[in-house]
C-alpha cells in the first residue's frame, strides 16, 4: 500500500514580502524627512519672532519670492494709486471681523506694484483712498500657491503685501498676522507615516502566518 505523499512546506513568500518592507521603509522615511522639516519650521517661526521685534524698516520686496528674512518686517512704500481693490474676509486689531480692503498699488510706469491692506471696512465698498507713503507689516500675498501646486512645481510666487499701521479713512486697522500661527504640523504627519508603516508590516505578518498554518 503506498503512502500519501507529504505536501510540500510552505514557505515565507518572497517577493510579495520584499514589496512590503520596500513600502514600509519608504514610510518611514517619509516620516523622518517630516521630522527634519518640523526642526526647520521651528527655526523659521522664531526667526518671524524675531523680524517680529525689530522696529527698523527694510525694503519692501517688489518681486516675488519673498525671503523668509523679510516677512513680519517694517517697510513702506508710495503708493501713486490704487489700481485695482481686492476685498477679503479678515479682523481688525480688536478680533472684530470685516472686509480688508486691498489695494494693488501702482508705483511707478512700470513694475508689479504692490499690495498694500489698508484696513477692515464693514462692506465691499472701496474707501476713497487715493494712495500715498503706507507704513506698515511686511506679510505674505493672500494668494499662496496650493500644496498640490508646489509639489507639481506649478506654483506661481506668491506678493507680498503691507499691511498699513495707520488705516485709511473711515477704516479699522487690519490685525496682522503672528509669526506663531505659521503651521508646523509635520510632527503628526511624521506619527501618521510612523503608524502606517507598522501597520503595513503588523498586517501582512499576520496574513503570512495565517497562510503558512497547516
Amino acid at each position: 500500500m503506498t503512502e500519501p505523499a507529504t505536501p510540500p512546506a510552505r514557505r515565507w513568500p518572497l517577493i510579495p514580502t520584499i514589496v512590503v518592507i520596500a513600502a514600509a521603509l519608504v514610510m518611514i522615511a517619509l516620516g523622518v524627512w517630516q521630522l527634519q522639516r518640523k526642526s526647520e519650521k521651528e527655526a523659521l517661526v522664531a526667526l518671524y519672532q524675531r523680524n517680529m521685534a525689530m522696529s527698523s524698516l527694510v525694503t519692501y520686496p517688489e518681486m516675488p519670492p519673498v525671503a523668509d528674512a523679510l516677512l513680519f518686517r517694517k517697510s513702506s512704500v508710495v503708493c501713486l494709486e490704487p489700481v485695482r481693490w481686492d476685498p477679503r474676509s479678515g479682523t481688525d486689531q480688536k478680533g472684530k471681523a470685516g472686509f480688508r480692503m486691498i489695494a494693488d498699488c501702482r508705483t511707478g510706469a512700470e513694475g508689479p506694484g504692490v499690495l498694500v491692506d489698508v484696513g477692515i471696512g464693514d462692506d465691499f465698498a472701496p474707501p476713497k483712498w487715493i494712495g500715498g507713503i503706507v507704513q506698515g507689516t511686511i506679510v505674505p500675498g493672500p494668494d499662496q500657491p496650493t500644496l498640490v501646486e508646489r509639489a507639481a512645481g506649478k506654483g506661481t510666487p506668491a506678493r507680498a503685501m503691507l499691511i498699513a499701521d495707520t488705516p485709511a479713512a473711515g477704516l479699522r486697522a487690519s490685525a496682522v498676522p503672528s509669526a506663531d500661527n505659521t503651521p508646523n504640523n509635520h510632527l503628526a504627519y511624521a506619527v501618521q507615516w510612523f503608524l502606517f508603516a507598522a501597520a503595513a508590516l503588523v498586517i501582512y505578518f499576520l496574513a503570512v502566518r495565517r497562510r503558512l498554518r497547516p
